[in-house]
C-alpha cells in the first residue's frame, strides 16, 4: 500500500491548534451503567495527566421505567491540559445510548458537536416512550450537530457472543464497548480499566472477560472502522501539575479523609452516627471502610437517632459527627439545640440539594444557608464552614474538627449535591505541613473546685469523660447556672447564658478573608460561597483578560465571618452574589455589613455556567 508523508509545518499546526479542554457528557437509562462510564473515564483521564472536573446528574427514581425521559442518567467531564474549574459549560461530545437521552440532553450541545448515538435502540417504542414522532436519527432535526449513529447493542452482542451469557447480560456490557470507543477517542491506555474490571469480577470470571471483550470492541471499531467525517482520535496534553501523589476524589471522599485526618490532629476518636440520605449517604459509606483509625460508624434507625448517638459519643469523650442533607437537617435541629446548650463538640455535614421538602433529591442546590445560620429554636449559634470543590472539603472537615473541640461547640458544614458526587484530582498533602490541635480532658479536680461551665480564653468548657473521679457533673438541654451548669430559670442568667454562648461563636478565631482573583478594592466584585467558586473564578479570569476591572471573593467561614470582610467588601462599587438559592449569602451581607450586594440566582437543580456569570459582569460594568 502507497502512502504519502507531509512534514507539519508550524503555521498548519498553529492553524489548528489541539483543544484545551475537551467535554464529553455520556447520558442513558438509569440501567446503562453511564455513572461506571463516567467514572472509569474519569480514572484514565486522571492517569493520562489531565486537569478534571466532573458532573454526574441522575433521576431521583431508583428505578425508573426504562427509556422513559424521566430515567435519564448523565455524566459530564471536562478535561483538558489546563486548570479545569468547572464540568464545563456545553458539551462538545454527547454519548446517547437512547431516545430519552437524546432528547433530554441534545439541546445541551454546542452547534458543530459530536453525537453518538446507539442505533439499536431507536425502534418505534424507545422513540415513543421519549416522545419523538419521528426517528431524530434520519428526519434532518439533528442537523446542527454532527451525528454519528451504529448499532452499539448488536456490536456489543457480536463481542461478547463466545462467552455464552442471555441477551440482557450482553447488553449490560454496552456501557463497557462504548468506553472502549471513548478511550480510542481520547487516546486512553485501557489497561487500567481491564485490571478494574478482573477485580470488580474476581468472583465470576465470564463477565469479566464479556466485559474485557466488549471494552476492547469498542475501541477497535474506533481504530479500524475507518469512519468518515466527525470520529476523530483526539489527544489532549497533560496539565502542568505540581509534583506530588495525585488521586481523584469526590466531594464525599475528600469530606470522610478529611474528618480522619482532623480527629488523628486532635487525637481523639470518631464517632459517625448517620441515617441514609441522598447524596449524603455516601460519606457513611467511605468512613465505614476506615475503621483501622479508630473510626466507629453507625446506621441509625432514623435521622434524629443518628445525631442524638454522636451527641452521646462526644459526651463519652469521642468526636460525635453526623451528616444529612436539607430534610434530615431539619429533623436533626432539636438535637443540635441540645448540642448548643450543653456545648459539647460535634460536626454536622450537610449535603445541601434541592428543596424544600423531598424537593430534589438527587439535584445540586445552596438553599441551606438560612438553615445553618439561623435554623434553630432559641438563639442557638453555631459556627458554619463551606466547602468550595471536593478538593477543598477536606481542608475544610480538618477546619470544622479543629473548631469544635478547641471551642466546644457543634459546626456545621455545608458542601451540596454537586461537590459531594464530583470528582477532581488532589494532590495529596503532607501531613507534616499541618499543626495539630491535640485535645485536653479535664482530668483532675481543679483547685477551688471543679466548674463544669467555667470558661478557659477561647469561652470554652472542659471537657470531661463521664466516670472520671471527681468530676460529676449535670448534663441537659434545660438552661444552666453560669458556671455550675446546674438547672437555672433566672432571667439574669439566661441573659447571661445566651450572651455567652453567642459570644463564643463570634469570637472563634477566623483567618482574613482573601482576595482568590483580582485586586482588594475595584469596580466590581463577584462574592461566592460553596460549589459557585468554579464558575465564578472562570468567568472573572475571562473577564480581566478582556481588561474588566472585577476581582473574586470566595467566603469559607460563613459564620462567624472574617473580621475584615467588611471592610474589604465596602472596597468595591458593585457587589454580585452568584447563590444557586433566591439570595441568602446576599441578604447575610446586607445585615452585617450594610453593602448594597445583588443577587443572580439560580435554581434549577443545575450549578451556573460560566456564561451565566460572565453575562452579568458585563452587564454590571457596561
Amino acid at each position: 500500500m502507497a502512502s504519502a508523508v507531509h512534514e507539519l509545518t508550524p503555521a498548519e499546526a498553529s492553524a489548528h491548534p489541539s483543544a484545551e479542554s475537551i467535554v464529553v457528557r455520556f447520558a442513558g437509562d438509569s440501567g446503562d451503567g453511564m455513572q461506571l462510564t463516567g467514572g472509569q473515564f474519569t480514572l484514565s483521564t486522571a492517569l493520562a495527566g489531565n486537569d478534571l472536573a466532573t458532573f454526574p446528574d441522575f433521576p431521583a427514581e431508583i428505578r425508573a421505567p426504562q427509556g422513559t425521559l424521566f430515567g435519564v442518567s448523565a455524566f459530564q467531564i471536562n478535561f483538558g491540559s489546563t486548570a479545569i474549574e468547572t464540568a464545563g459549560d456545553v458539551p462538545d461530545v454527547l454519548v446517547a445510548m437512547n431516545p430519552a437521552a437524546l432528547k433530554t440532553n441534545v439541546e445541551a450541545l454546542k452547534p458543530g458537536g459530536l453525537i453518538i448515538a446507539d442505533e439499536g435502540e431507536f425502534g418505534e417504542r424507545n422513540l415513543a416512550k421519549a416522545k419523538y414522532a419521528a426517528n431524530p436519527l434520519h428526519d434532518g432535526s439533528l442537523a446542527k450537530w454532527q451525528l454519528l449513529a451504529f448499532n452499539i447493542s448488536q456490536l456489543t452482542l457480536d463481542a461478547v457472543k463466545p462467552f455464552g451469557l442471555g441477551n440482557k447480560e450482553a447488553l449490560r456490557c454496552k456501557n463497557m464497548w462504548t468506553l472502549g470507543l471513548a478511550l480510542w477517542m481520547f487516546d486512553r491506555d485501557r489497561q487500567p480499566i481491564i485490571d478494574w474490571l478482573k477485580a470488580k469480577f474476581a468472583k465470576a470470571p465470564v463477565l469479566a472477560e464479556a466485559n474485557i471483550a466488549a471494552l476492547n470492541a469498542g475501541h477497535a471499531y474506533g481504530e479500524t472502522a475507518e469512519l468518515a467525517g466527525p470520529m476523530k482520535q483526539h489527544h489532549v496534553a497533560a496539565a502542568p501539575a505540581e509534583p506530588g501523589l495525585y488521586r481523584t476524589v469526590t466531594g464525599a471522599e475528600s469530606i470522610s479523609l478529611g474528618l480522619v485526618a482532623g480527629v488523628q490532629l486532635a487525637g481523639v476518636k470518631m464517632f459517625f452516627g448517620g441515617y441514609p440520605i441522598t447524596p449524603a449517604s455516601a460519606i457513611l459509606h467511605h468512613l465505614s471502610r476506615l475503621k483501622e483509625f479508630g473510626i466507629t460508624t453507625f446506621q441509625a434507625e432514623d435521622e434524629i437517632a443518628a445525631i442524638a448517638s454522636a451527641i452521646g459519643a462526644s459526651y463519652a469523650g469521642q468526636l460525635g459527627v453526623t451528616s444529612s442533607s436539607g430534610p434530615g437537617i431539619a429533623l436533626k435541629g432539636e438535637a443540635m439545640g441540645l448540642a448548643i446548650m450543653t456545648e459539647l463538640p460535634l460536626v454536622i455535614v450537610n449535603s445541601q440539594r434541592g428543596g424544600p421538602s423531598t424537593g430534589l433529591p438527587t439535584k445540586t442546590e445552596q438553599s441551606d444557608l438560612y438553615q445553618a445560620v439561623y435554623g434553630r429554636n432559641g438563639d442557638a449559634p453555631m459556627p458554619v464552614i463551606a466547602a468550595r470543590s471536593p478538593a477543598d472539603a477536606f481542608d475544610c472537615a480538618i477546619e470544622a474538627v479543629r473548631i469544635a473541640v478547641q471551642y466546644m461547640t457543634p459546626v456545621m458544614l455545608l458542601t451540596d449535591g454537586y461537590i459531594a458526587n464530583a470528582a477532581e484530582p488532589w494532590l495529596v498533602p503532607n501531613m507534616d505541613d499541618y499543626a495539630p490541635f491535640p485535645v485536653k480532658y479535664l482530668e483532675t479536680v481543679p483547685e477551688g473546685g471543679f466548674l463544669p461551665y467555667a470558661r478557659d480564653e477561647k469561652r470554652a468548657r472542659p471537657w470531661v469523660k463521664p466516670g472520671t473521679p471527681g468530676l460529676l457533673h449535670r448534663i441537659g438541654g434545660i438552661e444552666k447556672q453560669l458556671g455550675t451548669g446546674n438547672i437555672d430559670y433566672g432571667a439574669a442568667n439566661h441573659q447571661a447564658m445566651t450572651e455567652m454562648r453567642r459570644d463564643k461563636v463570634l469570637g472563634i478565631d477566623v483567618p482574613d478573608q482573601e482576595v482568590a482573583m483580582g485586586e482588594a478594592n475595584g469596580k466590581l466584585a463577584i462574592v461566592g460561597w460553596g460549589s459557585t467558586f468554579g464558575p465564578i473564578h472562570q468567568a472573572v479570569r475571562r473577564a480581566r483578560g478582556r481588561g474588566l476591572d472585577v476581582s473574586h471573593i470566595h467566603i469559607r467561614h460563613i459564620w462567624p465571618m472574617p473580621g475584615n470582610l467588611g471592610a474589604l467588601l465596602k472596597g468595591y462599587e458593585k457587589i454580585i452574589v452568584p447563590e444557586m438559592n433566591t439570595g441568602q449569602l446576599k441578604t447575610v451581607l446586607r445585615d452585617q455589613f450594610l453593602v448594597d450586594a445583588k443577587p443572580l440566582n439560580k435554581i434549577s437543580g443545575q450549578p451556573f455556567m460560566i456564561a451565566e456569570i460572565e453575562a452579568a459582569i458585563e452587564e454590571a460594568l457596561a
